[in-house]
C-alpha cells in the first residue's frame, strides 16, 4: 500500500523520523473442557512458534524495503514465543561471531512480536493474543505492512497505535515532524479488510498520535468453537456460550469489564 508522502523534502543530513505501527491482535476461543482447552493453547503455541513468526517478520521486512541485521527467537515454556529483528534501511555487513560472543546489532529500525495464549480457569474462554511493534527511521514506512499483518493473523479484535517521533530538518533547517499524510491508520487498510470489521478511532493529530479499534463484525459460533460443533450442544448451551464469547470480545475492544447482571 502507497504511503502518501508530502512534497519531497531536501533534507540536511539523515531522515530521523521514528515511525512505530503498534499491534495488539486477538483470537477468543471457546473449549468446552478441560482437555479441549488444553489442546487449544497447544494448537496455537505450534501455530505461532517462534519459525513461524519469524516467516512473518521476514516477510514484513521486506514488503517495508528493509534489510535484516539479526534475529533473536525463543519459543518459552509452558507457553509463547518472541521474535526480535533488528533491521536497516540500508545494506549493512555484519560480521559473524564466533560460539562464546554475543553481540548486539544496533541500528535504526526493529520489528517485535510477543505472544500470550491464555485460558479462563472456569467458563471455557481462551485468548490468544500477539503484541507486534514495527518501528522504522529514515524513508521506510512500516505502514506498508499493515493489511499483510491483519491478514496473517486474521484477528477477532485488533488495537493499532502509529506515532511519528523526533524531528527531521531541511537544508534551511527547518525542522518537520512528519514527512507523509494521514489522519487516520484506516487510510493504510484496504477496503477488504474494513468491510469486515466495526472500527472506532482515537487520534491526537497535533502529536502525531493514532489509535484504531477493530472488532469483527460477522459471530458465527462454530468459529470459536474448539473441540466440538454448534450442533453438538443444546439451544440453551449455545446461547450461554455465544453470550461468554461475545462479552470476552466487548471487554476486549472497549477496554472494560462488564458487570454479570443480578438476577
Amino acid at each position: 500500500m502507497m504511503v502518501k508522502s508530502l512534497k519531497k523534502l531536501q533534507l540536511y543530513g539523515f531522515n530521523n523520523l521514528t515511525k512505530t505501527l503498534s499491534f495488539n491482535l486477538y483470537d477468543i476461543c471457546y473449549a468446552k473442557s478441560p482437555q479441549h482447552r488444553k489442546e487449544y493453547i497447544e494448537y496455537i503455541d505450534e501455530e505461532y512458534n517462534a519459525a513461524r513468526l519469524t516467516e512473518i517478520l521476514t516477510r514484513v521486512s521486506e514488503m517495508i524495503g528493509a534489510n535484516i541485521l539479526n534475529i533473536a527467537q525463543q519459543d518459552y515454556e509452558p507457553q509463547g514465543s518472541s521474535v526480535t529483528m533488528l533491521i536497516s534501511e540500508e545494506k549493512t555487513i555484519v560480521p559473524p561471531a564466533s560460539p562464546e560472543t554475543v553481540v548486539c546489532h544496533l541500528d535504526k529500525s526493529h520489528i517485535t512480536v510477543h505472544t500470550y495464549p491464555e485460558s479462563h480457569p472456569d467458563d471455557g474462554i481462551s485468548t490468544f493474543r500477539a503484541d507486534i511493534d514495527v518501528s522504522t527511521c529514515g524513508h521506510i514506512s512500516p505502514l506498508k505492512a499493515l493489511d499483510f499483518l491483519l491478514q496473517s493473523f486474521s484477528p477477532d479484535i485488533a488495537v493499532v497505535d502509529y506515532r511519528v517521533r523526533g524531528f527531521t530538518r531541511d537544508v534551511n533547517g527547518k525542522k518537520f515532524y512528519i514527512d507523509h499524510k494521514i489522519n487516520s491508520i484506516q487510510n493504510y487498510i484496504s477496503n477488504d479488510i474494513k468491510d469486515l470489521y466495526q472500527m472506532i478511532d482515537v487520534n491526537v493529530y497535533q502529536e502525531n498520535i493514532f489509535h484504531t479499534k477493530m472488532l469483527l463484525k460477522d459471530f458465527d459460533l462454530d468459529n470459536y468453537l474448539f473441540g466440538t460443533a454448534k450442533k453438538e450442544l443444546p439451544n440453551p448451551e449455545r446461547k450461554k456460550i455465544k453470550q461468554r464469547v461475545k462479552k470476552e470480545m466487548f471487554e476486549i475492544f472497549y477496554g472494560r469489564n462488564i458487570p454479570k447482571v443480578k438476577k
